[in-house]
Order: structure tokens, then C-alpha cells, then sequence
């Protein structure tokens, strides 16, 4: 028998928006939740970061080739 749990308004809300953004069911949002520890916080941050670099690269905002040679070099262990 599975068990059926009444959410908020607030938190059913903000699953169903969250999965909206990240193109995933509200199973899933829940799931990853439950499973890995990660809350419907750090899902949003999560969600907005990914965003936010999609939007750059939307705009053109790449590395340069130098800043992404920096990079590399700096762990590269050379």
C-alpha cells in the first residue's frame, strides 16, 4: 500500500514549477529529493544556475580561449 502525502499550496507550487523549468515530472523532482538528499532550495539554485548559463551562452558569453587555457593549465598538474 502506498501512502499519499498532502503537500502545501506553497510546496506543490513550487514542485510543479520546478518541474516545469527542468523538464521533468513532479515524480521526479520528488524523487531526487528523497533519494539524494537534495531540497526543493537546492533544486531552484540548481535550476537558475543552469539557466543562467544557458542565457550566457544564449548571448554569446563564452570563455576566451586564453581564460579556458588558464584553466587548464592551473589543473593540469604540469
Amino acid at each position: 500500500m502506498k501512502d499519499r502525502v498532502e503537500l502545501s499550496e506553497d510546496i506543490d507550487r513550487r514542485i510543479d514549477l520546478l518541474a516545469e523549468r527542468a523538464q521533468l515530472t513532479r515524480r521526479q523532482i520528488i524523487e531526487d529529493a528523497l533519494a539524494h538528499g537534495r531540497s526543493l532550495a537546492w533544486q531552484e539554485r540548481w535550476i537558475a544556475g543552469v539557466q543562467a548559463g544557458v542565457d550566457e551562452a544564449d548571448n554569446g558569453e563564452f570563455a576566451s580561449d586564453e581564460e579556458i587555457a588558464l584553466v587548464l593549465n592551473r589543473y593540469s598538474g604540469s
